[in-house]
């Protein structure tokens, strides 16, 4: 069976946020996630999910820089060394970053079309090298997500998951590894269950939302049930996020999630 879990940003968002873990739980997810912990009391946010006995499998890691820009690495670096002692504070497991930073409503904030891709491509990788290290030293997962370029996150750098496979592979670190999400990957690339298959060995952690719509499964035309099928059947041991937008209420939405991973 698939570990369920919750992104606490998107779902139960008519609770206040401490109250959320112990709903999740009560729901039946075995661990939430969210985006930005620079907003949240990170004491009252690990007593709240310790409290309710439920896990946090991470959150954001990269704030304003990009590891894109060659320019910006230190910077880069400094930001997530800040956000890898706050999973420590909180008791999280990972870290999520990305090619590009992200603004209000995950806006990619710069193209970056003064620099070439040979530029953006080597800045990246060499960068990944450091988030590594990085990793090791604080024992933290750290998750790289590429992103749809198509609706949510036009000129995202990463959008395929060949591209950040290929360089984890290349760095070879346990703690790096990719997020995959197969809202955002479905829009950019299809074959689901082929690149699962493919990647699975770089693969930390996995998102799901439906196509169109990013909402709950059933509401667009994707099969989660035979996706958390073969899921389950790769031996994926990591967690199975649901970054989704509810398109009646929370309720609902988690009813349709949970019948995803039943027989």
């Amino acid at each position: 069976m698939i570990k369920q879990c919750a992104c606490i940003d998107t779902l139960y968002t008519e609770l206040p946020w401490l109250e959320r873990f112990q709903a999740a739980k009560d729901d039946g997810f075995v661990a939430v996630e969210f985006w930005d912990w620079r907003i949240r009391d990170l004491d009252a946010t690990r007593e709240a999910a310790e409290k309710a006995g439920i896990r946090i499998s991470g959150f954001n890691g990269d704030a304003d820089y990009s590891l894109v820009d060659p320019s910006q690495k230190q910077q880069y670096l400094e930001a997530l060394e800040e956000s890898c002692k706050a999973a420590k504070k909180v008791g999280a497991e990972s870290v999520t970053i990305h090619s590009n930073a992200l603004g209000d409503g995950g806006v990619v904030v710069n193209h970056y079309t003064e620099l070439s891709h040979t530029v953006k491509l080597c800045a990246m990788f060499d960068t990944l090298k450091d988030c590594a290290k990085m990793a090791e030293k604080y024992e933290i997962d750290m998750n790289l997500e590429a992103l749809n370029v198509l609706t949510d996150h036009v000129g995202n750098f990463l959008e395929t998951t060949q591209m950040g496979a290929e360089m984890l592979r290349i760095i070879g670190s346990p703690r790096l590894k990719l997020l995959y999400d197969a809202y955002h990957m479905e829009l950019n690339e299809g074959k689901v269950m082929d690149t699962l298959s493919a990647y699975i060995d770089v693969i930390g952690h996995i998102h799901i939302a439906d196509a169109p719509g990013r909402h709950e499964p059933g509401t667009g035309y994707m099969n989660y049930k035979a996706i958390a099928k073969h899921i389950d059947s790769l031996g994926f041991q990591g967690t199975v996020g649901s970054e989704l937008f509810p398109l009646v209420d929370t309720k609902t939405a988690v009813k349709a999630i949970m019948a995803i991973a039943e027989d």
